[in-house]
């Protein structure tokens, strides 16, 4: 069997995390398996390791992944982006704090894929305190409040089966945040990288 170049190794690499960054959004960190990433990357399951010490490796660079992909748009549409049926029913392209904060919740304290999850509700926090206009007083307080209501409303308009109650739901966290009607996209954007 003939050998990889390095630069086709990088690119199956970065492909395997970009795919694994969408499966995970979609089916929950054991809800796939190596195989199956791979398989949906195109390549045999026998490469994974010669790329990643293992599944847990692969998932904390994929949260990475997720994070950077979609912190891209302009800042003063997150709450109407992030809030929307759009970002709702594409999953494997939406906030991975959403889609996987059950699933981190029940890792070990100290796992790479939480350590990851921890850093990137640092960062949407910080996106939130820049997009929702507060007063220098308790600002930390109701930028922590504002992004959970944020997740905790996608979360919950994913899990119930009634689209009209999810659209409620998600327009009751935007009045709440005092934002307007969404905005209509096909996939949720964030603010710009960083």
């Amino acid at each position: 069997m003939p050998r990889v170049s390095q630069e086709q190794a990088k690119l199956n690499r970065q492909r395997v995390v970009e795919v694994a960054a969408t499966l995970f959004r979609e089916r929950g960190l054991h809800g796939v398996g190596v195989a199956d990433i791979m398989g949906a990357a195109g390549l045999t399951h026998g490469g994974f390791y010669g790329q990643f010490a293992n599944k847990e490796a692969l998932a904390a660079e994929a949260f990475d992944t997720a994070l950077v992909n979609n912190r891209r748009g302009p800042s003063d549409s997150l709450v109407s982006n992030y809030l929307s049926l759009a970002h709702v029913r594409a999953p494997g392209v939406g906030c991975p704090i959403a889609a996987l904060a059950t699933d981190v919740a029940r890792e070990a304290p100290d796992s790479p894929v939480r350590s990851r999850f921890t850093h990137g509700v640092r960062g949407l926090a910080a996106l939130v305190a820049e997009a929702v206009p507060r007063t220098a007083k308790r600002k930390r307080e109701r930028t922590l409040s504002s992004l959970a209501t944020l997740v905790g409303a996608v979360v919950l308009a994913r899990a119930v089966d009634d689209e009209a109650l999810a659209e409620e739901i998600l327009s009751a966290a935007r009045a709440s945040l005092g934002s307007g009607a969404p905005e209509t996209q096909t996939a949720m954007s964030l603010s710009n990288d960083g």
